[in-house]
């Protein structure tokens, strides 16, 4: 059985890796903007750190104040919406990423 009172520090370092990975990604993309000269690729760049950033400036502190709240209460802490955006932004990014691939240039 794992610790409950560590479970908000794993899930805002998990958040952090997603908003890290994202910025990664967005850093990759401007890499190819430079190298192809296109500026859409630097639009998608600038798109996909947007992301990033939304993730570790928002929605990580967010969700980590109101999970260390929840286990402070004893309560389930579920945050579905949280988890819905969090994913659409890990997608947005990986169609941008394979977009940018896939076009030549």
């Amino acid at each position: 059985m794992t610790d409950q009172g560590v479970a908000p520090e794993r899930t805002d370092l998990a958040w952090q890796r997603t908003g890290l990975g994202i910025l990664g990604a967005a850093g990759l993309l401007a890499h190819r903007a430079l190298i192809s000269d296109r500026a859409v690729f630097l639009v998608a760049a600038g798109v996909v750190a947007l992301a990033g950033l939304a993730v570790l400036g928002g929605l990580a502190p967010v969700r980590y104040r109101r999970l260390t709240r929840g286990v402070a209460a004893g309560a389930r802490v579920v945050a579905p919406r949280a988890l819905g955006v969090l994913t659409g932004l890990v997608v947005l990014t990986a169609v941008v990423a394979a977009a940018a691939i896939l076009t030549p240039g």
